[in-house]
């Protein structure tokens, strides 16, 4: 079994669209075990949770759905219709496996996702901007497919919020967000170990304007 700090510290050097769709086909198996599990990962958990206190309309988008921890912890708390959208086929094997969500489909924000313009009441992602996956040109995607009023939150790795440019791109997007709000999110619990074991970062909540 690898060590999960290992297997984060390869995720975070991942490069491009496809190195992403592949190492996250080849981990989907395990991922809810080797990683989930032994990191006590609670990143999904408490976006999905932030998420349903916010008050979203269906149908709702999982951006970066992965193994489908958001839409399990959506689904448990009465939140739905949800759709899962991930660029990792494995992962969205994964993911029915749960049998949770209305309509999965593989997706690439860094192109066009197979969406009509604001097809979608809200969206909300867990884990995906972030550095080596999806940097912060990927939120104009999520505003596209959600319509005008729909409630979006999307987790921001911390060490990367102004590194990576989120903060900067946030700044420009004058009227196309409203009600822009940040909250501080633990990314693993009280059982994590290791170099990443107090890792932060924020949930950005806010409306399509």
């Amino acid at each position: 079994m690898s060590d999960a700090n290992d297997d984060l510290d390869a995720v975070y050097a991942l490069k491009s669209p496809e190195d992403n769709r592949r190492h996250y086909d080849g981990w989907a198996e395990s991922y809810d075990s080797d990683f989930v599990r032994d990191m006590d990962y609670v990143l999904p958990d408490r976006v999905a949770e932030a998420f349903a206190a916010a008050g979203p309309e269906g149908p709702i988008l999982d951006v970066g759905a992965g193994t489908g921890l958001v839409g399990a912890r959506l689904v448990a708390l009465g939140v739905g219709p949800v759709d899962g959208t991930d660029i990792s086929p494995g992962m969205l094997a994964a993911a029915a496996e749960k049998d949770v969500y209305d309509r999965l489909f593989e997706g690439d924000l860094l192109g066009r996702l197979p969406v009509e313009d604001g097809f979608y009441g809200s969206a909300v992602s867990a884990g995906t901007f972030t550095n080596g996956h999806v940097g912060p040109e990927g939120v104009d995607e999520v505003l596209r497919v959600v319509r005008k009023g729909g409630l979006i939150a999307l987790s921001i790795n911390g060490e990367h919020w102004e590194k990576a440019g989120f903060k900067a791109r946030f700044a420009t997007l004058g009227d196309q967000i409203a009600e822009f709000r940040l909250q501080e999110v633990r990314y693993y619990g009280d059982k994590a170990t290791g170099a990443h074991a107090a890792d932060t970062g924020w949930i950005a909540m806010f409306r399509r304007g």
